[in-house]
């Protein structure tokens, strides 16, 4: 048996983390990471719910550590002379202390990361060899299915397509609330997450925490057994409409036919290979279109994969770029959400679902919040960091990309050819949000003006001399010299400002 202590991060609790080691554990909690910013209550509590599940699993093979602060010197004590191992830490600054402890005489080393279907110096290989100097996710993607034999036919891509977004894409059902499905198989808390909600309560009362959103029953996995649960129910269940309405909303159907595995998948509890290769047995029984599982799978070994990969490959630096030059502060009504603040019901829909569950799936997050954020001209490093700290599945590494380079388009073009934005017609016909608004997604100026429809368009106008030549944006910049109300929508936008939207308040 090693004597080496292997030390697991918090979100590195599945046994692909483990599994090749038999000594002695080491996990450690610190109230001080929750003190230091204004975290989703939700995720606080599913983070420490799944920390000390994973400790209890282990009993007195791990030392569970407990800290109000002074992580290192926690390491420091209870390693004491003894080597360390660690699994590649999943962000920046956990590899930086890491390196420090080692720096300061700790006998450490480093593993290769776990977690992702595409080992980093193989993505690293393909990045330096990329003729063009363009990382296309697509063909990431595409690279990632051949390594791993994921939905392939004799060398082909199964159903004779990679790529069946053209698929889905479809609207809501018309005058449909629902898509029928059954919900997520929901998890039961255990009398860990009863110690867990009081301590948070205390940690609240003494002034030593605060949080944004509300307490309520913990929804998401916070062990494997809960979340191959989950995973096996989405596959029976709700997988087969995934694809078709993978872009829609609708507002009496939080959670559609999403998976919901991104939060288990962040914490380690499940490992992306395991969980598409159960996606793809749906398929080869005729359960699942491939449609619906390709779209799937490519969420998974794809743009995840692709995400973390682009963290580090782009330095430490990519969570300060800001090539639109965006330095409005984030508004108070957004940061603390606050649904009753705006009239915009995308708006106030968006942000009451966050503050219930501390989730939304990627069209609310990308083309409601991140669209409203881009057009507004939000410092992204605000943004990114109101994303992670709002959002249960969101890390320092899943939001640096998605918010800087795809969400707001800060990183000039890295990820996105083009800016992520639109007016109220997208929200109109890929949610039923519009109907009973108060703002009207055809009007651009005026009271009851869609504040989506009028910022598309304030957006171009201050950076058409970036976008004119760029193939993608080059018919929607020329459009502005079409509108003749460009001035006065210029002058209302200016007005507006960050101020939430409504219509007749004073």
């Amino acid at each position: 048996m090693s004597s080496a202590v292997r030390w697991i991060f918090g979100d590195q609790l599945g046994p692909h983390f483990v599994d090749d080691h038999r000594g002695p554990l080491l996990m450690v909690e610190s109230r001080a990471v929750f003190a230091r910013r204004r975290y989703h209550r939700a995720k606080a509590h599913l983070i420490l719910s799944a920390m000390r599940h994973r400790a209890a699993e282990f009993g007195d093979r791990l030392t569970y550590v407990r800290t109000d602060g002074g992580y290192a010197q926690a390491v420091r004590e209870h390693v004491g002379q003894r080597s360390v191992e660690v699994v590649h830490p999943t962000t920046w600054a956990a590899r930086r202390f890491v390196d420090r402890l080692a720096d300061d005489g700790l006998d450490l080393t480093v593993l290769d990361a776990r977690g992702f279907a595409t080992p980093r110096a193989d993505f690293e290989r393909w990045a330096e060899g990329r003729k063009s100097g363009r990382l296309l996710m697509e063909d990431f993607y595409r690279r990632a299915r051949q390594a791993h034999g994921v939905l392939m036919d004799d060398g082909e891509p199964a159903g004779g397509r990679w790529n069946f977004d053209h698929d889905n894409r479809e609207s809501p059902p018309k005058g449909a609330t629902t898509l029928g499905v059954p919900e997520p198989r929901w998890p039961s808390e255990s009398d860990i997450d009863a110690e867990v909600r009081a301590d948070l309560d205390k940690w609240e009362r003494d002034g030593h925490v605060e949080f944004i959103g509300r307490d309520k029953p913990r929804l998401f996995p916070a062990t494997r057994r809960e979340a191959l649960a989950m995973l096996d129910h989405f596959i029976a269940e709700r997988l087969p409409l995934f694809g078709r309405f993978e872009d829609a909303v609708l507002e009496g159907d939080p959670w559609m036919a999403h998976s919901l595995v991104s939060a288990p998948l962040n914490l380690g509890l499940v490992e992306p290979l395991e969980v598409v290769r159960r996606a793809e047995d749906a398929y080869l029984a005729g359960d699942a279109p491939i449609a619906a599982v390709e779209g799937f799978v490519r969420q998974v070994i794809g743009w995840r994969d692709y995400v973390w990969h682009l963290y580090w490959n782009q330095g430490d630096d990519y969570r300060r770029r800001n090539e639109l030059d965006a330095r409005e502060q984030l508004p108070k009504w957004f940061a603390e959400l606050d649904a009753k603040a705006t009239d915009a019901r995308c708006l106030s829909h968006t942000l009451d679902q966050i503050a219930e569950h501390g989730w939304v799936h990627h069209i609310p997050r990308l083309m409601v919040l991140g669209s409203y954020a881009l057009q507004r001209g939000w410092a992204p490093e605000q943004v990114t960091d109101w994303f992670h700290r709002a959002f249960v599945d969101g890390y320092d590494w899943v939001m640096v990309p998605n918010v800087v380079g795809m969400s707001q388009h800060a990183d000039g073009g890295v990820m996105a050819t083009k800016p992520y934005t639109s007016g109220g017609a997208y929200i109109s016909s890929m949610t039923d949000h519009c109907k009973p608004c108060a703002f009207d997604p055809k009007k651009r100026t005026g009271e009851n003006a869609c504040p989506f429809s009028a910022g598309y368009w304030w957006f171009l106008d201050r950076h058409r001399a970036r976008f004119e030549p760029n193939h993608r944006m080059a018919r929607a910049v020329k459009g502005l010299d079409r509108l003749k109300d460009l001035n006065e929508l210029i002058e209302q936008e200016d007005a507006r400002g960050n101020r939430p939207p409504t219509v007749g308040r004073s």
